[in-house]
Parts: structure tokens; sequence; C-alpha cells
């Protein structure tokens, strides 16, 4: 597992430990991706987290805000 490895699991433990309404990244391989997003929620609902939401940067800004 590289550096970057643990810091993408590391934003993913942080932002579901403090219950974050919505975590935004621009990692589309890693973070924002639907099926690591079904596997990281599968892992928070088996040890009592809530669902992570986790949008990209353009599903959260309206356009009229770029």
């Amino acid at each position: 597992m590289t550096a970057k490895h643990i810091a993408d699991a590391q934003h993913i433990a942080i932002a579901s430990v403090e219950r974050v309404d919505v975590l935004v990244s621009w990692n589309f391989q890693q973070i924002v991706n639907l099926d690591r997003i079904h596997a990281f929620n599968s892992v928070n609902l088996k040890v009592g987290y809530l669902i992570l939401e986790i949008r990209s940067p353009r599903e959260v800004i309206h356009e009229e805000e770029i």
C-alpha cells in the first residue's frame, strides 16, 4: 500500500468517524468511484457507522458559482 493509498483511506476513515455530511474529492480512481463507495459504506454499516455521501466537486457546486 502506497502513501497515497494510506492517505485516501485516512480521509474515508476520518469522514466516517466524524460523520461528515458529504466528502468531496477530485480523486475519481480511489474515492469518487461507485464500486468503492459501495464497499466503503458496506464496511461502515457493518461496524456501526452511517452511510458516507461521497461526491465530486462538480456535484456540489452550482454552475453560477464557478
